[in-house]
């Protein structure tokens, strides 16, 4: 039975992902001030960025052993905190070894709350009996926009990073601490069953993982590269160049906020296979054609292929293990970590060879995902029905 608590948490989870995805994008859309006012040079910068990454891959194979221990809603309400301040304080550092210092800190923050969000939801999955996990990696895009576009707003208008990040980071705090209080308490787990102090997949979870693996690698390839590529070899205009890249962005945003109901009539198998094929052929696109439209179209297709497959991955992994949060940590920690090889990869190809053969390579990972998209028929148990609770209430 479908509870008022239950509903509550439901749209509650939501708002945080959209939270940190808001928090996310409020960042991006500032570092060119934060590098102006530091005036780092481009190195500098890289290796600056890098330490967000860092943070979250070390954290991430300890935060289920956290939220075993805490409990999900604790965790998340914690560390959603912790990310929205770091944020804020981003701007406030007066060098770039303190800022470094920050986003090693932000980054732990940022992987830890992603971590014990992603159980929350895989719980009210459980609870609801169907999946959300798409739509809910969907609000994390939607925030990211959002915050993105506030961002870019106030840089328009001369608003200083400091300012700006400032007011968003505080209603974000706030936002995060009300949705936070209706998120579905799930038990910590006693000392007979408790998790793994260190979280790295293994058995059908580490499969699962390398799934998320070769979608990660081809979402922030066509995320960081798409409009490189069409600048590059197409040699078109600025303009044009940043449309490939918000096609992309907005099919991956449509596609995950869609993608429940389309799990919910054909099951998450078919969804990845159809979606993953789409992705193929995108890729194929952008690998071969020399037409400007017809690369866009297939970045576009690109985003369509890859944007379920991660919060089905997650929600697979949830389902599979004894303990959800660390199972979701293990694929988040092999399946982001192809996020931060996936740029210098694609370079390197590059450079070797040519962009087109780098996207060639893009394509082949998206066949592997749309090949092995029976690994993540875990979450399909989602929509499994779901008993009728006892007199006791329990679920």
């Amino acid at each position: 039975m479908i509870t008022p608590e239950l509903t509550r948490a439901r749209w509650a989870v939501a708002a945080i992902f959209a939270v940190h995805g808001m928090s996310s994008g409020s960042f991006a859309a500032r570092i060119p001030w934060v590098a102006d006012h530091l005036r780092l040079e481009a190195g500098q910068l890289g290796l600056v960025l890098l330490m967000p990454a860092i943070g979250a891959l070390v954290s991430m194979p300890f935060a289920g052993r956290l939220v075993n221990r805490f409990g999900g809603k604790t965790v998340t309400r914690v560390f959603i905190a912790a990310w929205t301040v770091a944020v804020m304080l981003v701007p406030l550092a007066p060098n770039r070894w303190l800022l470094m210092a920050i986003l090693l800190l932000a980054g732990a923050a940022a992987g830890t709350s992603d971590m014990a969000m992603n159980a929350e939801g895989v719980a009210v999955e459980k609870g609801l009996g169907r999946s959300i996990m798409s739509s809910l990696h969907g609000m994390w895009s939607v925030g990211g926009l959002i915050g993105g576009g506030i961002g870019a707003a106030a840089a328009y208008l001369g608003v200083g990073a400091p300012a700006n990040l400032a007011a968003v980071g505080f209603l974000l705090l706030i936002a995060g601490f009300f949705a936070g209080r209706y998120l579905l308490v799930t038990e910590p787990g006693s000392e007979q069953d408790s998790a793994p102090r260190f979280s790295l997949p293994r058995g059908p979870v580490l499969i699962i993982g390398l799934v998320g693996l070769c979608a990660v690698f081809a979402e922030i390839a066509a995320a960081d590269w798409s409009a490189v590529y069409m600048r590059r070899v197409l040699g078109t205009g600025e303009g044009t160049a940043a449309v490939a890249y918000a096609t992309f962005a907005l099919a991956m945003s449509a596609s995950r906020l869609s993608g429940d109901y389309v799990v919910a009539r054909i099951g998450a198998v078919r969804t990845v296979r159809f979606a993953g094929l789409a992705g193929v052929i995108g890729g194929i696109l952008v690998a071969t054609s020399w037409s400007g439209l017809l690369v866009t179209l297939g970045f576009g297709l690109i985003g369509v292929g890859v944007a379920v497959v991660v919060p089905l991955a997650f929600s697979a992994a949830g389902h599979a293990d004894a303990h959800p949060a660390n199972a979701i940590a293990g694929v988040a920690t092999v399946s982001y970590g192809a996020g931060l090889a996936a740029p210098g990869v694609i370079g390197g190809v590059a450079h070797l060879t040519s962009l087109p053969v780098s996207f060639a390579l893009v394509t082949g990972l998206i066949l592997i995902v749309v090949l092995s998209a029976s690994r993540l028929r875990g979450a399909e148990v989602a929509h499994a029905p779901v008993p009728t609770p006892s007199p006791m209430g329990t679920m």
